[in-house]
């Protein structure tokens, strides 16, 4: 099933996607082990809206990235790293009375038992953030405007911002939200993270993982999370090893992304050799909205995602080089026995090889 790319009343705009959110410095342990054990740490970035920016304008598009950030050599260093991958940065504030974030992290997985992660974010540059001082324009010059649930976990002012953009808006693009429940920031903050369901309602596209929604909101199962989701044209729900099951349908708002009405797919997820699974829900959005932009079928928007999230599963950081448009293309056109064999481990990005030499159990 395929479908015009969004946004096409929106032709003009010079921007494909434009990113909303915080992004800190992130520290990256030298070895594995905990953190008051750890040597050392090499420094990186990390945001889960500037993950998306960043690998979209890795794979071509036109991307930008709005936030904020201190007056501080950190937000040099974000600032300069998010532009170098080819992100437009010219919207980013600077803030000379906050900080810009910053966290460490240890080597191990997220949701490991022995996984730790210290945030120094509290009272940052972008928790500032809100209606009066975020420019609107910048974020409604591209096609899709990209959020997430975790800048609404920021504050009372980041969560005003993110309640006024998803409200209905003559004029607006279409809305992609990532739901990205943290619970650490919700406990922190003190607001209940079901505020995440109402703004998830507002938006066009909604990326969820399962186990967040029964997390954040109590629902489990694909089917009961597009119950409580009626309104966006198309919810994607992640369910881990198991792929991806996309809800598709016009919602009762004036934009479409090109499916039927009530098309459910289902699209398995690939094995994956991985070496830190950090950032690939952003690389996996990233992907799909590719797609989406290039108005490919859903199958192939959600098999792009799943070779983004590969590319990133497959390094220690939360940033990589995509595979080329072409290798992605002819892995996403795989048929689904050959597609079911596929297991990608490091490097892969770079073999830019026919399908068949893909490496395969």
């Amino acid at each position: 099933m395929s479908g015009p790319a969004p946004g096409t009343a929106r032709a003009a705009a010079t921007t494909d996607v434009v990113c909303l959110g915080e992004s800190m410095v992130t520290f990256l342990p030298s070895q594995p082990g905990r953190l008051a054990d750890v040597p050392s740490f090499e420094r990186g970035i990390g945001g889960a809206e500037s993950n998306v920016a960043c690998a979209l304008a890795a794979a071509g598009h036109r991307a930008a990235w709005v936030g904020r950030v201190g007056a501080d050599g950190f937000g040099d260093h974000l600032v300069e790293t998010i532009a170098g991958y080819g992100v437009d940065t010219s919207a980013v504030r600077r803030d000379p009375g906050r900080p810009t974030g910053i966290y460490f992290r240890t080597a191990a997985d997220r949701g490991a038992g022995d996984h730790e992660v210290a945030y120094y974010r509290a009272g940052s540059a972008a928790s500032a953030m809100s209606p009066d001082n975020v420019p609107y324009d910048a974020l409604f010059a591209g096609r899709v405007l990209h959020l997430s649930g975790i800048t609404a976990a920021l504050s009372a002012d980041c969560l005003a911002l993110l309640r006024d953009l998803t409200a209905p808006r003559a004029g607006r693009p279409l809305v992609s939200f990532d739901v990205n429940h943290r619970p650490r920031l919700w406990r922190n903050g003190g607001v209940d993270a079901s505020v995440l369901l109402d703004l998830a309602r507002g938006a066009d596209l909604v990326f969820v993982g399962e186990d967040e929604a029964e997390e954040a909101w109590g629902i489990a199962g694909a089917e009961a999370i597009r119950a409580a989701l009626p309104e966006p044209s198309v919810v994607v729900v992640k369910r881990g090893s198991a792929g991806a099951t996309v809800f598709s349908g016009p919602g009762p708002g004036p934009r479409s992304v090109g499916f039927g009405l009530d098309a459910v797919t289902v699209v398995p997820a690939l094995r994956v050799d991985v070496v830190a699974a950090v950032g690939a829900g952003d690389a996996f959005a990233a992907g799909f909205l590719s797609a989406t932009l290039r108005g490919l079928p859903v199958r192939d928007r959600v098999r792009h995602g799943h070779l983004m999230a590969a590319a990133v599963l497959t390094v220690p950081g939360d940033l990589t080089d995509p595979p080329s448009r072409a290798h992605a293309d002819r892995l996403a056109a795989l048929d689904a026995s050959t597609w079911g064999r596929l297991r990608l481990g490091p490097g892969w990005t770079a073999a830019d090889r026919a399908p068949e030499e893909v490496r395969t159990p």
